[in-house]
């Protein structure tokens, strides 16, 4: 008898990813074979995500269209994972009959049995939501004595199960190109006014320096070469193991690992990247110099109604801290236009900053109610029609001083990353380059996936990159 077929659909940020690659790898531990195409498969798994509005619609659409295929004669159940379903859950569950199950976080753990019962036509009941924050202590320190009994997506079995042969990954690669994202911790202590997310990801824990460098190791046999190290609030990592010092050190371990050339943070807080952590990035040679900071806005009064810290001039000394060492670094960003009470003077202060900071990559967001948060609470909502105003204005702005600083790279000599083929040409990342969504550079010459090619750069399109590769 063949085994049942699973598709997992992967929705949002690199950290769904992540939880994919372990639901995967528990449903092959459980005996499913994996299949890439919805079409193919027995079961549709969706991991969705369940941000922003628009996410929400995305997961919404997909786990529709995953319904459609059980008229195909093969497809018998889809069930709604991740994020929206642990949010949501039962009203989710009402409001899209067309799910066979929505399960939430504590479903992970045995998700294949429960998998395999729903193939065979029962209907578990709905994920009841609830917040996540209040399942761990308040206290940091505390929660590494309690986290064995709280269902932390992306973990595993604490990152590993063990064999008889020894220890494995909980997880199985869904994508086989040569960079993966690798989850350091998993929720977040932060309360800005405009995000939900602690709510249904719960307290901020970190994985242990072992786990990840095993795992490390793992993704290296794999064919990866480089790590993408994710989590909610990175630079708060190992407020709960004790160490202070904890991402450094996981840095340096990290350098370690024979066959990984490149590892590069995301999501560091701007107040929370002190001068050691900016050493260990720039001065270790495996850790590409690249820095993915959400300043979110650039107006002090804003951001202390955001419950967040710092200003224009605070992040400019960051940037310019950077800069000195590395002038070359990538920077992206994100900012969010709109937070109620935010006045013209605070737009111009945030495009006077944008103007200044010259990133290679600047996300520009319309603030909207989240449910659940503090912003929906506050007074003083600026309209709406004012919102995309100010939105259409600074991304226009954004995407000028994004192509010039991509322009001025012309010349340089990179490192480029190589992750497929186009038009004849090998395409990849240089180092300042983060996946997905911050350009790519296509480079001339007969290249591998996988391969890193020394190049120079010799035109640019908007924020891509053409470069002539060394032989």
């Amino acid at each position: 008898m063949s085994a049942t077929r699973v598709a997992v659909v992967t929705l949002g940020c690199a950290r769904n990813e992540v939880d994919s690659e372990e639901l995967a790898g528990r449903l092959v531990a459980g005996g499913f074979e994996v299949v890439s195409e919805p079409e193919d498969a027995d079961a549709v798994l969706v991991n969705t995500c369940g941000f922003i509005d628009a996410a929400k619609k995305d997961s919404v659409d997909v786990l529709l269209a995953a319904a459609d295929l059980k008229g195909n004669g093969r497809t018998k159940a889809v069930v709604a994972v991740g994020c929206m379903a642990e949010r949501y859950g039962t009203e989710l569950a009402e409001a899209l009959p067309e799910a066979d199950a929505v399960l939430g976080f504590d479903s992970y753990a045995d998700i294949a049995e429960r998998l395999t019962q729903i193939v065979k036509g029962a209907r578990p009941a709905s994920h009841q939501p609830t917040d996540r924050r209040l399942l761990l202590p308040v206290t940091p320190m505390a929660r590494r004595q309690a986290v064995s009994s709280v269902a932390v997506p992306g973990f595993g079995d604490n990152g590993l199960v063990g064999p008889a042969s020894g220890p494995r990954v909980m997880r199985s690669r869904l994508e086989k190109g040569p960079s993966a994202p690798l989850k350091i911790a998993s929720g977040c202590d932060r309360r800005c006014a405009f995000c939900a997310i602690p709510s249904f990801r719960g307290s901020y824990v970190s994985r242990e320096v072992d786990d990840i460098v095993t795992e490390a190791r793992w993704l290296v046999e794999q064919g990866v070469r480089e790590v993408f190290l994710v989590s909610e609030n990175t630079s708060s990592y190992g407020k709960d193991l004790g160490d202070p010092r904890a991402l450094e050190t996981l840095l340096d371990t990290l350098a370690g690992v024979d066959g990984l050339d490149w590892v590069r943070l995301s999501y560091l807080q701007p107040a929370e990247v002190k001068p050691s952590l900016l050493d260990a990035i720039l001065r270790t040679p495996t850790v590409v110099d690249y820095f993915d900071i959400p300043f979110q806005h650039a107006s002090g009064d804003v951001l202390r109604r955001m419950r967040r810290f710092g200003d224009s001039d605070a992040f400019l000394d960051l940037l310019g801290r950077i800069r000195t060492v590395s002038p070359n670094a990538g920077v992206r960003s994100n900012v969010i236009v709109g937070f109620p009470g935010e006045t013209d003077a605070d737009f111009a202060v945030l495009r006077d900053f944008v103007a200044a900071a010259d990133l290679d990559v600047l996300g520009v967001f319309s603030y909207s109610d989240e449910e659940g948060t503090e912003g929906a609470t506050l007074s003083d909502h600026v309209p709406d029609e004012l919102i995309e105003e100010r939105r259409a204005d600074l991304t226009d702005l954004a995407l000028v001083l994004m192509e010039g600083r991509a322009a001025r790279r012309v010349g340089d000599r990179v490192e480029v990353l190589i992750e497929g083929h186009e038009d004849g040409a090998a395409r990849g990342r240089a180092r300042h380059q983060g996946p997905d969504v911050d350009g790519t550079t296509s480079v001339t010459g007969d290249h591998g996936v996988g391969d890193i090619v020394l190049a120079t750069v010799t035109d640019c399109e908007g924020i891509d990159l053409i470069a002539a590769g060394e032989s």
